[in-house]
C-alpha cells in the first residue's frame, strides 16, 4: 500500500469537486476549494476520522468495500477506480466490476434529482445508489447482504417486499422480474451471479420456478406503476428509466403529471422524507 500516493490522490480528488457535483448545496463560502472531508466521509459512509486519517498518510489499508465506497464518493471514472485499488494493494474483484461500480454520467443525473424518487440498480436489479426521495418511498436498501441484496430474490422469498405494490399488480411484477432475470442470465451465463440467483430462488419458490420455465425474456420497467406507501397510501407514478450503453446500469425516475394525486403525495414524501413511518397494519 502507497500510503503517500492515497494519501495525495484522496485530497487531489476531493478538491477538484464541488457541492453541487454530488448533490449538495453550495452553503457558505468555503476557504478552500472542493468538498471538507466530512462531506466526502458521509458520501462514502464512513467516519470523518477514518477518511482524514487516509489523507494524512496514517489510516490502515481499506478494505475492497471500503474503496468501493470512496470511489462512488469522489466519483471516480473507471480508470480512477482502478488506479485506487492498485495503490491501496487490491486487485478490483470480480464483485465490484463495472456492473457495480455505478457509472458517473448516471451518478451525474442522479446528484440533480432531488425533488423526487430516483435510483441506480444493476442488470439484476440491486439498487446501487437511491436519493432520499427514494429512501422515503421504498426504504433504504443500503444495508442488504448476500442474495438479499438483489430485488428480485427479496421479492420470491420476503413477503415484505411486496408491500411497495398492490396485491392486484404482484403477478405482472413476478413476471416482469423473471423476465429481466432471464434477460441478464442470456448476457451473463449459467456461471454467473444471475445463475446463482436461478438455482437458488428454482429452489425456495414454485412460483419462481414456474415463471421461470416460461422462458419470458425482457428488461421490463413499466411505464406507469401504482406504489403504496405505509403512510401515503398509493401513489400513481410515470417511470422514465435512463440505461448506460452496455445496459448494466440504469438510472430509475419516478415522477406524476402536475395537478394529480399523485403529484401532491410525492410532494408530501419530499416533506416526510426519511422519517419513521406507522407501523403497517
Amino acid at each position: 500500500m502507497d500510503r503517500a500516493a492515497l494519501a495525495d490522490f484522496l485530497r487531489r480528488r476531493r478538491e477538484a469537486l464541488r457541492p453541487e457535483d454530488v448533490g449538495l448545496p453550495p452553503g457558505a463560502r468555503r476557504r478552500a476549494p472542493g468538498l471538507r472531508r466530512e462531506e466526502v466521509a458521509a458520501l462514502a459512509v464512513m467516519s470523518t476520522d477514518y477518511y482524514t486519517r487516509l489523507e494524512q498518510q496514517r489510516g490502515p489499508q481499506p478494505s475492497v468495500q471500503m474503496l468501493a465506497s470512496l470511489a462512488r464518493a469522489l466519483r471516480l471514472t473507471d480508470d480512477e477506480r482502478g488506479y485506487l485499488f492498485q495503490i491501496c494493494g487490491h486487485n478490483a474483484p470480480a464483485s465490484l466490476s463495472a456492473v457495480t461500480h455505478v457509472a458517473p454520467p448516471l451518478l451525474r443525473v442522479l446528484d440533480r434529482l432531488s425533488d423526487t424518487p430516483a435510483l441506480i440498480v444493476s442488470d439484476l436489479g440491486e439498487t446501487l445508489v437511491q436519493n432520499r426521495m427514494a429512501e422515503a418511498l421504498f426504504g433504504d436498501n443500503s444495508h442488504y447482504a448476500g442474495l438479499a441484496r438483489y430485488d428480485i430474490y427479496r421479492w420470491f422469498t420476503d413477503p415484505a417486499a411486496r408491500r411497495c405494490y398492490p396485491e392486484s399488480d404482484h403477478g405482472r411484477q413476478s413476471r416482469s422480474l423473471v423476465a429481466n432475470l432471464r434477460a441478464a442470465h442470456g448476457v451473463r451465463g449459467p456461471r454467473s451471479q444471475a445463475g446463482e440467483l436461478v438455482r437458488a430462488l428454482s429452489k425456495e419458490s414454485a412460483e419462481f420456478a414456474d415463471l421461470w420455465e416460461r422462458h419470458e425474456v425482457a428488461k421490463r420497467f413499466e411505464d406507469h406503476k401504482v406504489l403504496v406507501h405505509p403512510e401515503l397510501g398509493e401513489i400513481e407514478v410515470d417511470c422514465q428509466v435512463l440505461f448506460t450503453e452496455d445496459q448494466a446500469q440504469a438510472l430509475l425516475v419516478l415522477t406524476a403529471p402536475p395537478r394529480t394525486e399523485g403529484h401532491e403525495k410525492l410532494r408530501l414524501l419530499g416533506v416526510v422524507g426519511r422519517q419513521q413511518f406507522a407501523e403497517r397494519a
